[in-house]
């Protein structure tokens, strides 16, 4: 199977500290792909090289054919590689819907000087980036509170508005960091049915968490890291009765698996 993603030998260092040493991985297309170790292991810092928001010291990302180690995100975005962050990233003084058609603008903003002048072709693309925003706050149960100001939402709508942005953007791969911290089991399962529907729709994800019940029913496969390093990759059932991974998780060898 052809790789969407590629990085090799992925490094990044802070001054004297090494965050994230030589990690590779590939995500393919229709790939649910979990980023998962304990604190401090590395996790967003990989998240955040691949999106561009850092420069790796060392290492190649290739996304769709091309090298973007160095791209920038608002490029990495236009090609189709979305990220959301553990943060809500919500305008809170805007609507739901204002707020999903920012995602959607990354594809169908007419240019300056076509909406300054309300050409025909404006009017085209705003149209049709109203329309699939529609379809996705329907989608995704938000279509009642449409109207309402997203910062007096519950953090659990504001989480799957976070998804709704990255969605509208049109992404070929989209990484989630952390989406169902601090959200009731619930609003969890909901998640996860989301990003399923994500994947059956041809999308590869990413996805940080520290849920092992979440992880564990929705990833395809796992990659681990432990201090800055790869620790394991495979199937969640694989990965997750490790004692190696069990360790970094638990601090003992012969616990029982990770995995529900």
């Amino acid at each position: 199977m052809t790789a969407l993603l590629e990085v090799g030998g992925l490094s990044r260092n802070f001054g004297g500290l090494a965050a994230v040493s030589d990690v590779s991985f590939t995500v393919p297309e229709s790939e649910i792909l979990g980023l998962i170790g304990p604190n401090g292991a590395g996790k967003t810092t990989v998240v955040n090289l691949i999106s561009g928001v850092i420069r790796p010291s060392a290492g190649r990302i290739v996304f769709a054919g091309r090298d973007v180690t160095s791209a920038a995100p608002h490029r990495l975005a236009a090609m189709g590689l979305v990220r959301t962050f553990q943060s809500t990233t919500v305008f809170p003084a805007r609507t739901v819907r204002e707020n999903a058609l920012r995602g959607a603008y990354l594809h169908s903003w007419p240019g300056f000087g076509q909406a300054l002048l309300g050409t025909a072709a404006a009017a085209r693309k705003r149209s049709s980036a109203a329309r699939e925003v529609e379809m996705l706050l329907e989608e995704m149960g938000l279509q009642p509170v449409a109207n309402h100001v997203a910062g007096g939402l519950p953090y659990g709508f504001q989480k799957m508005l976070g998804i709704v942005i990255a969605l509208a953007a049109r992404p070929r791969l989209v990484m989630l960091d952390e989406p169902v911290a601090g959200l009731s089991l619930e609003e969890a399962d909901q998640i996860r049915n989301v990003i399923t529907r994500m994947r059956d729709r041809g999308v590869s994800v990413i996805v940080i968490d520290h849920n092992m019940r979440f992880i564990s029913g929705l990833c395809d496969r796992l990659v681990v890291l432990h201090h800055g390093r790869e620790l394991a990759q495979g199937s969640p059932q694989k990965v997750l009765s490790m004692p190696d991974v069990i360790a970094a998780y638990l601090g003992k060898r012969n616990a029982a698996p990770l995995h529900p």
